[in-house]
C-alpha cells in the first residue's frame, strides 16, 4: 500500500490524510483562500512505530513540507507543480 499523506491546517485544529502528492496540491489550491490559516503543514507517512517489546506501534508521519499561501509566489508554484504531475500521468490514470 502506497504512503499515505497528511495535511494540518488552522493552526493545528484540522487534518486531513490524502492518498498522494496530487491530491494535496489540489487540497491546499482549493481549501487554502477559504482556511482560516494560510499556512499547512503537510507530512508523509513514515515508517510505523515498533514498541520496546517489538509489537507495531502505529503509523507515523515525517513532515516534509511547510505551505504558506502567503509567501509570494507560493500558489503559482504549487500550479505549476501539480500541471507539471497531471502531464505526467498515463491517459486513464485518476492517482
Amino acid at each position: 500500500m502506497p504512503a499515505q499523506w497528511q495535511i494540518r491546517f488552522d493552526d493545528g485544529h484540522q487534518q486531513r490524510y490524502l492518498p498522494d502528492r496530487q491530491a494535496v496540491l489540489r487540497y491546499v489550491l482549493t481549501v487554502g483562500r477559504r482556511a482560516a490559516s494560510p499556512r499547512f503543514e503537510v507530512f508523509r507517512e513514515s515508517d510505523p512505530v515498533v514498541l520496546g517489546d517489538g509489537s507495531p506501534g502505529g503509523r507515523a508521519f515525517s513532515l516534509v513540507e511547510i505551505i504558506d499561501l502567503h509567501r509570494p509566489g507560493e500558489v503559482e508554484r504549487l500550479q505549476a507543480e501539480l500541471a507539471a504531475g497531471q502531464a505526467a500521468q498515463p491517459p486513464g490514470d485518476t492517482t
